[in-house]
């Protein structure tokens, strides 16, 4: 074995979206779902709800939340989660304008 030290490395920047970074094709939507999900979980957690009580919050069974939590989002559109953070009593706010001309290509994100 060489030494580590030794070891060429390539460092690339990350364009801020890791799934685009990863090839997906559906990158954005993967970002924003990750998103939304990471803060609904942060919420639930910051107010120590159990997962039958964000079930009742959520208006969906514990099994579900058990599911969400653990950062399972499949059957969950984003309008759906968008719901989610209502119910946890969070405005949800989206803005639409033109993209600078200095990118390449509009973005979708979520800022919290």
């Amino acid at each position: 074995m060489g030494d580590p030290k030794s070891r060429a490395e390539k460092w690339v920047k990350s364009s801020g979206n890791v799934f685009a970074d990863l090839g997906f094709a559906n990158a954005d939507e993967l970002s924003v779902e990750t998103e939304l999900l990471r803060r609904i979980i942060a919420i639930v957690r910051e107010r120590n709800l159990s997962q039958r009580a964000a079930a009742r919050v959520l208006g969906i069974d514990q099994p579900k939340v058990c599911a969400l939590m653990n950062g399972r989002t499949r059957g969950y559109s984003i309008a759906r989660m968008l719901r989610f953070l209502a119910a946890l009593d969070q405005d949800v706010e989206i803005r639409i304008r033109p993209k600078p001309r200095s990118r390449s290509r509009a973005l979708v994100r979520v800022a919290a």
